[in-house]
């Protein structure tokens, strides 16, 4: 469908699209001469960036929250955020068997979306625009608030004595167990809360607030 993509931006997702277009012999080293630009730049700098790009080519985002109207004033566009944690120490692989919510302005951008994301090995599936930045907010959920936690839960194990590393196999086989509750609030184990709010506020009082909101919304 697109036969030339060039890529604004070497980031985490920047550099991860880049490596998976390169191995399917489709990147453009100008922006001038490709059939789609793919802008890869922070939020904040979408719309500013989009405004530097001539007009002519298709162009497209991979913002989770960003409306389409920061593409303005283009009106060939559309959107693939994919839904996967990106790191600058591995490469395409990354992106293989994630998902991948796209949007866009028409049927035929949306097509030229779904290919694009099958092209960098995503599962699509449509969100509307509208729905963006709350679509993007579960997203922080799951994987930015589980870096929180988790180092929360290592700075409560470090004040006990306890290796942090103990708890990764914990958190891994949660989600193998598709998020299965267990524990002493799936229990009614109540009082057992109540030690653990009296036990932080003493020694990890900082985590004290965190701890009880998230057992009031577990408990809900």
């Amino acid at each position: 469908m697109f036969g030339s993509i060039a890529v604004i931006g070497r980031g985490r997702a920047g550099s991860a699209i880049a490596a998976r277009l390169e191995e399917r012999r489709l990147l453009a080293a100008d922006p001038r001469r490709a059939e789609l630009v793919v802008l890869c730049v922070p939020d904040a700098a979408i719309a500013e960036v989009a405004r530097s790009v001539p007009r002519g080519p298709w162009l497209a985002h991979v913002s989770g929250a960003t409306p389409l109207a920061a593409l303005d004033p283009h009106p060939l566009r559309f959107s693939v955020h994919p839904l996967q944690t990106l790191t600058r120490s591995r490469g395409a692989e990354q992106l293989d068997g994630a998902w991948s919510a796209v949007t866009a302005t028409d049927p035929d951008a949306l097509a030229r979306a779904y290919w694009l994301a099958e092209e960098l090995g995503l599962r699509a599936f449509e969100i509307a625009d509208h729905a963006r930045v709350l679509y993007h907010a579960g997203a922080v959920f799951a994987s930015n608030y589980l870096v929180t936690l988790y180092r929360a839960a290592a700075r409560a194990f470090a004040v006990a004595g306890a290796p942090a590393e103990a708890l990764v196999p914990l958190m891994r086989r949660t989600i193998d167990n598709h998020f299965e509750l267990t524990g002493p609030i799936s229990r009614g184990d109540l009082h057992v809360i109540e030690a653990h709010l009296d036990a932080l506020r003493q020694h990890a009082p900082d985590l004290e607030p965190l701890y009880r909101a998230l057992a009031e919304a577990t408990a809900r």
